[in-house]
């Protein structure tokens, strides 16, 4: 199995700089003022199991691709979305392009794809750009309806 990487975040709240695995147990908190981080991550073909499906928090996967004006557009809003509602979701990014088992097992036909992902089931799904509080609204209305 591929090992998943880390990334270094600065706490919004105090400035500490954390680092922050692609995949762990539990919610990411800086480890000075203990406030949930925003949760980003990369994953492909092989660490997608790992990162997403086995995540303790609801998940948005972001599929994209490099080539695509619309998901370079949108991807600010997503993190945007990631760190209002961090230690509620985590963003994981999928480049189709690099991942091409998981944009078949999916089915994506347009990029970008965002899916919504909680306990490894989708339960809800939406393709094409849009603001950050449209996104907030669309993952929060899902995550109301499946509890």
């Amino acid at each position: 199995m591929k090992t998943t990487t880390s990334t270094v975040v600065q706490c919004e709240h105090c400035g500490t700089k954390n680092r922050v695995a692609a995949a762990a147990s539990g919610v990411p908190r800086c480890g000075k003022c203990h406030n949930p981080l925003p949760w980003v991550a990369g994953a492909d073909d092989e660490t997608f199991a790992e990162v997403v499906e086995q995540a303790s928090i609801p998940v948005i996967v972001d599929m994209w691709a490099a080539w695509c004006g619309p998901c370079l557009m949108v991807s600010p809003a997503l993190e945007k979305v990631a760190s209002e509602m961090a230690g509620r979701v985590k963003l994981v990014k999928v480049d189709v392009d690099k991942a091409p088992k998981i944009a078949q097992r999916f089915t994506i036909q347009a990029v970008p794809t965002l899916i919504l992902m909680k306990n490894g089931q989708v339960i809800a799904r939406q393709a094409g750009a849009a603001p950050a509080p449209a996104l907030r609204k669309w993952v929060e209305d899902a995550l109301t309806k499946v509890g």
